[in-house]
């Protein structure tokens, strides 16, 4: 008990010192021009913190942070009136011109893809200027809009600079995840609905090609592989492994739906291998699904060659699967213990492979001994048989 009650107390001071780095890194801030602000929010992702003071008025005076950023990348951050989602979005963009200057103008976000243009906002934009210093950008103005509007939207993006003119950001990772809500009366701020629309569909395109493509596939195979070398499992191991593979398959195209709705409400946003790789799983998968009803009987000419296509498809869509998989999981980037998880669930299978594989071969070898002593067995007493023929017949 004496333990558990230190162990408690120096979690608590870990804790404690983590609010107080956190409360330094945000509240406590100092900025060089002396400017101080009642509000302070740290932003989940891209290193980024937002600094203001709202009047209820409708006037809000912001300072957008974005820090550990070179010199040769720009930033912006925004509110979006209308929605919950990039386009539509109202944005301060910042960045540094190659003679060392900065330049801070405003751009409306109309389409995906978009070069960041200058242009004038919904709503008024004044005192706007930027600064760079110790791989710091921070963007300073002042908005003003409707006083009810206590309840924002807000985008940030970075990305990188070619020359003078700002590039497309990432389409991966945290740069698809830099939304959120800012509640201008309670200071807080959140993602926007916990997790959005499009996050909460990508989650579900994942788990379904997770359980499908990436554990139902290769289960199916090991079941193919190894059950039938059983005698006992004769033919429940074939119904066992078409009922895997069928229900992989059924999952697996609801998977690859989502997929490809997902691709057409982003489009902006393209996985070129992902969506390659995917597609070429569905026409692989499709194909082993109708080859099933082409079945030869085993005592047919051509059973031979069915088999091999069966098997050579059949084991191109387990390592496509899974490196489909992986490829996934780093366009979610969620925690790493799903990713580990998985990586858990394939050493798992490939260790059970191995397993059986090993244990396969002992009984085929077992069964071989055997049916080669029984053979010789066989030869020989045929042989003393004939002996004793010849030699009655002699007699």
């Amino acid at each position: 008990m004496a333990r558990m009650l230190e162990l408690a107390l120096y979690l608590c001071l870990f804790m404690c010192l983590i609010l107080t780095c956190y409360a330094q890194t945000c509240a406590k801030y100092a900025f060089s021009s002396n400017r101080v602000f009642k509000s302070c929010t740290h932003l989940p992702v891209l290193n980024s913190f937002l600094h203001y003071n709202y009047d209820v008025s409708g006037k809000l005076e912001i300072a957008y942070r974005h820090t550990g950023i070179t010199s040769s990348r720009w930033v912006a951050w925004a509110i979006n009136p209308t929605s919950k989602a990039m386009v539509g979005s109202q944005a301060l963009v910042a960045y540094q011109l190659s003679d060392g200057s900065m330049r801070a103008y405003t751009s409306p976000i109309t389409q995906y893809q978009t070069q960041l243009q200058e242009g004038e906002l919904s709503f008024d934009v004044s005192d706007l200027s930027a600064t760079y210093a110790n791989n710091e950008i921070i963007i300073f103005a002042t908005l003003g809009f409707p006083s009810n509007d206590t309840t924002l939207n807000q985008v940030w993006q970075e990305g990188a600079m070619s020359g003078n003119t700002p590039q497309m950001h990432a389409t991966s990772g945290p740069n698809v995840q830099s939304m959120g809500t800012l509640n201008l009366l309670s200071r807080q701020a959140g993602t926007i609905g916990g997790r959005t629309s499009t996050q909460r569909k990508q989650d579900i395109h994942g788990v379904l090609n997770a359980v499908s493509w990436g554990i139902l596939m290769p289960l199916g195979a090991i079941i193919a592989r190894y059950l039938k070398v059983f005698k006992s499992a004769d033919p429940a191991w074939f119904y066992l492994h078409a009922s895997c593979q069928f229900s992989a398959y059924v999952v697996g195209v609801a998977g690859w739906s989502t997929g490809l709705k997902l691709g057409s409400e982003s489009p902006g946003i393209q996985y070129d291998a992902h969506r390659t790789i995917g597609i070429i799983l569905f026409c692989l998968g499709t194909l082993q699904v109708f080859a099933l009803l082409v079945r030869p009987k085993p005592d047919h000419k051509y059973r031979v060659y069915w088999n091999i296509y069966h098997h050579l498809v059949g084991y191109t869509v387990v390592i496509l699967s899974v490196i489909n998989i992986f490829k996934g999981l780093d366009i979610l980037e969620h925690e790493k213990k799903w990713k580990n998880a998985y990586i858990g669930v394939i050493i798992a299978l490939a260790c059970s492979g191995v397993v059986l594989e090993a244990y396969t071969w002992f009984l085929v070898l077992r069964r071989k001994r055997s049916e080669s002593a029984g053979k010789l067995s066989h030869g020989i007493n045929g042989a003393h048989g004939n002996g004793v023929n010849a030699h009655t017949a002699n007699c």
